[in-house]
């Protein structure tokens, strides 16, 4: 390998792992806001975390060590528990851009601070459930979101 080769390499390495610190300090930022404890030396929050999302706690863990990247399943199984987008959790990750997954409509992205709980109304309203299936459609959503969502 030719010294261009290697230092390209390190370039790529430094990228990836600038990319991991923020992203993992996102997702840290959103677990302690949602209520997850994972400053404790036990780590319960994390294991809660893995338990809720139903995925491995070695990768929850490898994430916010800064160590990987988790997978695409579990991106979105965490992005799920955690009431994200996935297209917002794919972009923090730089796994994609937001010109890889543009909005329908000109809509403008769901981001951090403007992240808010959609109502299960608007929620079928979005996903294009017909008018005189919305309020059915609440009513079932309701009985899956946690008090007060």
């Amino acid at each position: 390998m030719g010294s261009s080769s290697r230092a390209g390499a390190r370039t790529d390495q430094s990228q990836r792992a600038e990319g991991l610190e923020g992203f993992a300090g996102w997702i840290e930022d959103l677990l302690r806001t949602r209520g997850y404890e994972i400053d404790s030396p036990r780590g319960g929050g994390r294991s809660k975390l893995a338990d809720d999302a139903g995925v491995h706690r070695a990768a929850v863990s490898r994430l916010l060590q800064r160590q990987s990247m988790p997978d695409l399943e579990t991106m979105r199984r965490i992005a799920a528990v955690l009431g994200v987008p996935l297209r917002e959790m794919l972009i923090r990750s730089g796994r994609l851009t937001e010109d890889d997954l543009p909005l329908a409509g000109g809509e403008r992205p769901v981001t951090g601070e403007d992240h808010q709980r959609l109502s299960a109304e608007e929620a079928a309203h979005r996903m294009g459930v017909p008018p005189e299936l919305r309020d059915l459609f609440a009513k079932v959503a309701r009985q899956f979101l946690p008090e007060g969502g």
